[in-house]
């Protein structure tokens, strides 16, 4: 649910709940006194619920609360011809929230079906009539406004992923093609304008390296760098309070650092203060009131779940508010610490190690913890509760954005298409003896564990290098990769067959890289869990390794839940996956396990 408090007297204001499986997914204030609401909801068999494309409205005293935009908007009745609402299943998200305008909001919505054209609608808070000011000229579109509410820039792809950066000067001009992935092969993606218009902000891939920040000046069309580093992409954009004007960005290369494309702007002064007043964390102004006094202020670390302050800006104080786990004590997690290698081809890989708070970090029982995705995600700097727990359980734990990972550039993540069981996984390989080479490890006290992709490279680790880990792990795993052609949610559109063959290969290619087919050079013991509902890698992946692994005489354990999804959300499940995985590790390297939670109290690790 939604709670709203009055910040005087911290009492209740206003709440918003639509009860039995159904969660707020997010909200956004739009004007002083109204809120926009987006839902989740658990349909079906599925534990975990799903976003329903609907937006709510509510206001800060609690009334006038209503369904604005979404398929479950009904018609006013048959004896009027005013209708107010829209009646269409449609999928809805905030593009702008119009400072300047506090009855109306622009939105784009998009129609139930695959590969659709998206459209702009202004929408008014309050009654949900909305009509359409803009619609997209390429499928799967999101739209970008300037800073006066005008829909500017149109960015998608149709089927052939290919994508297209549409612009126009006016909210009435024709659609323009400045970037077409599919002629220069490269992407470029808009983020906003300047304050007066003139120029607007693009994040651009290179042909080598990571992306770039780019001016575009709208009356010449011209681009110039305006802000890029030497390893990673951009990681979060930093906007002028209130406005639809980018003033820097976020980089990270090994702990997060931010970037000002004017140096002695008041916003990048504000960032420098506070960063220096909360060292070693990454800060974030979540929000600000609307005339800067207060801003709402995030800090947190790889060894910190993250705490709020109120930042008064006139006073130069910051009070705190929560803390997100205040039962966790930083001092006593383990801190995070980026490195770097060559892999055996020369390329340069970064990732990240953890080792157990106060172990010395040498001669360590170690997990190998490959991310999912694969392609355009990485592991970053921060609190990762997966990884805390491997650590307080006695684990060094080894993270690796392999190539194919996002955030190093366009050619980085290019190296690893095709490349499932291949160089992504010879990286992961490489990784792992730096590790034993640099004494971190013990090299006969490895395991490797992973979800989703991760869970196809733990168990292709074993199956490739079977001297090199001691135990796999596979959660929510995909196994059989000519199945992705004929199961899942991916081959449904058929922008995601062109994803299948361009980045993973097609059927005919993937036989000699799925690990069910190679269960007989597995020779360590295997855990494997996936749930009945999961779509992206259905459980039937997960029971062919089984199967294969019974039949080449693997020990494994398994956890089937047939209610769950892409991993477990329900709490009793999640503990019950966790208790085992702790033991089933134990097993293999000698770390400690789950304990009994106390009355009263909270599970920790014991001998």
């Amino acid at each position: 649910g939604l709670v709203i408090m009055r910040r005087s007297d911290n009492t209740l204001a206003a709440g918003f709940h639509m009860g039995k499986n159904t969660h707020v997914a997010d909200f956004d204030w739009v004007n002083p006194e109204r809120v926009l609401i987006s839902m989740t909801e658990k349909f079906g068999a599925l534990d975990q619920p799903r976003y329903t494309g609907e937006i709510y409205a509510i206001s800060a005293d609690g009334s006038d609360a209503e369904l604005l935009v979404g398929q479950r908007v009904q018609s006013a009745g048959p004896g009027t011809r005013i209708q107010r609402k829209k009646v269409e299943a449609v999928v809805a998200s905030l593009v702008d929230d119009l400072p300047g305008d506090d009855d109306h909001v622009i939105i784009s919505v998009r129609p139930f079906r695959p590969d659709p054209y998206t459209r702009a609608e202004r929408m008014n808070v309050y009654s949900g009539r909305r009509h359409t000011i803009a619609r997209a000229p390429v499928r799967n579109a999101r739209f970008v406004t300037d800073n006066q509410g005008v829909v500017r820039f149109a960015v998608g792809a149709g089927t052939d992923n290919r994508q297209k950066l549409y612009y126009r000067a006016a909210g009435d001009a024709e659609w323009e093609l400045i970037n077409n992935e599919a002629s220069g092969g490269l992407r470029q993606w808009p983020i906003g304008f300047a304050a007066d218009d003139q120029t607007a902000y693009l994040q651009a891939e290179q042909a080598q390296g990571p992306d770039a920040i780019l001016g575009f000046d709208i009356s010449t069309g011209t681009r110039s760098v305006v802000l890029r580093d030497d390893t990673v992409d951009p990681s979060h954009i930093l906007y002028r309070n209130g406005s639809r004007s980018p003033v820097g960005v976020r980089f990270i290369d090994g702990e997060p650092r931010t970037e000002f494309i004017d140096a002695g702007s008041a916003e990048a002064r504000l960032y420098r203060s506070l960063e220096a007043a909360f060292a070693g964390t990454r800060v974030a102004i979540s929000s600000q009131t609307a005339d800067g006094s207060l801003a709402l202020v995030y800090t947190g670390s790889d060894r910190s779940p993250g705490d709020f302050y109120v930042f008064d800006a006139k006073a130069k104080t910051a009070d705190h508010l929560l803390s997100r786990r205040e039962w966790f004590d930083p001092a006593q997690m383990a801190p995070m610490r980026p490195f770097e290698f060559e892999a055996r081809d020369g390329l340069v890989v970064h990732g990240y190690l953890t080792v157990p708070n106060g172990s010395g970090g040498k001669n360590l029982p170690m997990v190998v913890v490959p991310h999912g995705g694969p392609f355009g995600v990485r592991d970053v700097w921060g609190f990762d509760s997966d990884v805390q727990m491997l650590a307080q359980a006695g684990y060094a734990v080894l993270q690796v954005n392999f190539r194919g990972s996002g955030g190093y550039g366009r050619a980085f993540e290019s190296a690893g298409a095709r490349q499932w069981g291949k160089a992504m996984q010879d990286d992961l390989t490489d990784a792992t003896h730096w590790a034993t080479e640099q004494g971190i490890a013990a090299k006969d006290r490895i395991c490797i564990y992973g979800a989703s992709y991760g869970a196809y490279a733990s168990l292709m680790g074993v199956a490739k290098e079977p001297e090199l880990y001691r135990c796999a792990v596979g959660y929510v795993g995909v196994y059989d990769l000519p199945t992705m052609h004929t199961r899942g949610d991916i081959q449904e559109h058929r922008s995601g067959e062109t994803y299948l063959e361009e980045w993973i290969g097609g059927p005919e290619q993937l036989a000699t890289v799925s690990p069910n087919r190679m269960a007989s050079r597995i020779k360590a013991p295997v855990f494997l869990a996936a749930g009945g509902e999961d779509e992206r890698t259905p459980i039937e992946h997960t029971e062919m390794m089984e199967k294969a692994l019974r039949e080449a005489g693997v020990p494994v354990e398994t956890l089937y839940y047939p209610t769950e999804g892409h991993g477990f959300y329900v709490e009793a499940n999640r503990n019950e996956y966790y208790t085992r995985l702790l033991d089933f590790l134990s097993r293999s390297l000698g770390g400690k396990i789950a304990s009994v939670a106390p009355a009263g109290g909270d599970a920790s690790a014991a001998e």
